[in-house]
């Protein structure tokens, strides 16, 4: 039985050209699954031309109305959503984000089965799939462009107007930084992605210890974990998971990395109900040091009270007034410079968009036809027959509201 996935245009503004699945990914796709006929909706922005795909065998076109399941990248329009279909795309409703409500609920409207690609996950809950490690790469190096600005000492170009990211590379191999201390905070891809920048600048990864309590002629980067920034109120040593389960019983010990670092890059996922890294009041004391924040997670207010809204591809830099608490330009005296692009991914298309393809053909494509043999899908399925799953009924407040 033939399966017809449409690969679907970027509607959103600003635009998004990054996609799915490339021209050799579909061509893959068939080549390990035959029954997979696909459908490329013509798109201007897309970073892979129409002409791409066609030159692959792939027919084109504005009506790819009967094709079975839908993928793209963000959210999808309301108007452009075409009710009994299967969508897969990001569609940033599942922390109950106000702003898309009335997306969900047209989904349901439309008895639309969503998929989300957050909501995609392995039987421990680990996310299967992101554009995670591009963010990291990306607000990593926009970090340092930052510093270069502010310190002007030198000059690189933003990454949107770099082909990919070997050429991102070697403007940094252009540059020389100064010496200073760099905290990096996370375990995941986005963290993993921002430490292959430190690394590749060759910057010296040291202890805790190291980076507390001695000083350095070079540049330097300490990447801590959950329980190096945060401590038991009672003083109880326990792991890790204690504090993902219990993170009301956990106290902020982050001020003590605020008072020798120089440079916060933040990598790391935020849960509800874990404490704030610093306060308003903390970041107005003398001895917070921090002068420049690279919030690659960019929740807003929380747990990085710097960071008081998102800033675009466009205009990536903020400064934080941290006497008036207001916002102020990147370089102004006294201010902390913040960076918090909320789509990092988008400056490097082709190959944020190569890397995720690869991981959906091999971890999320097979279950189309092995009948869901990892209960993938069933875990993912956000709503199915215009009403919520049992997984994600807790949305049904967010909806009614």
């Amino acid at each position: 039985m033939t399966l017809k996935i449409a690969v679907i245009k970027e509607r959103k503004n600003p635009p998004d050209r990054r996609v799915v699945l490339t021209p050799e990914h579909c061509e893959k796709a068939v080549r390990l699954f035959p029954q997979i006929q696909f459908k490329i909706e013509s798109s201007d922005i897309r970073v892979f031309p129409d002409d791409a795909y066609c030159e692959k065998g792939f027919e084109v076109t504005d009506d790819v109305s009967d094709c079975d399941i839908f993928l793209g990248v963000k959210e999808v329009p309301i108007d452009a959503l075409i009710p009994n279909k299967k969508y897969f795309f990001f569609s940033h409703t599942i922390k109950e984000q106000p702003y898309n409500r009335k997306l969900l609920q047209a989904i349901l409207a439309k008895n639309i089965e969503l998929y989300d690609h957050e909501t995609l996950v392995d039987e421990n809950g680990s996310r299967l799939i992101g554009f995670g490690r591009y963010a990291g790469i990306v607000g990593a190096y926009n970090c340092f462009r930052a510093i270069g600005l502010h310190d002007k000492k030198y000059s690189l170009p933003k990454v949107e107007h770099l082909p990919d990211y070997d050429t991102l590379k070697k403007e940094l191999d252009k540059i020389s930084i100064a010496p200073h201390k760099i905290v990096l905070t996370g375990s995941g891809k986005v963290a993993h992605g921002a430490a292959e920048i430190l690394n590749h600048l060759k910057i010296k990864q040291v202890e805790v210890d190291e980076f507390l309590n001695q000083d350095f002629d070079e540049p330097v980067f300490c990447w801590i974990d959950v329980l190096d920034y945060n401590k038991r109120k009672d003083g109880k040593q326990l792991d890790k998971y204690d504090f993902y389960n219990n993170p009301g019983e956990y106290e902020s010990n982050f001020m003590r990395f605020a008072q020798v670092a120089d440079t916060f890059i933040a990598g790391h996922f935020y849960g509800n109900g874990a404490p704030m890294f610093f306060t308003k009041e903390q970041a107005r004391l003398p001895e917070f040091k921090i002068n420049m924040i690279a919030d690659i997670s960019c929740d807003i207010n929380v747990p990085i009270p710097t960071t008081i809204r998102a800033s675009t591809i466009a205009n990536p830099f903020y400064g934080y007034d941290p006497v008036t608490e207001n916002e102020t330009q990147f370089d102004a005296p006294g201010a902390i410079t913040v960076m918090a692009v909320d789509n990092l991914p988008c400056e490097l298309p082709k190959d944020s968009s190569e890397g995720f393809g690869e991981i959906f053909i091999k971890k999320i494509l097979p279950s189309f036809f092995n009948n869901d043999a990892e209960k993938i899908l069933e875990r993912a399925v956000i709503t199915r027959d215009g009403e919520l799953t049992e997984r994600f009924s807790y949305l049904r407040n967010y909806v009614k509201s």
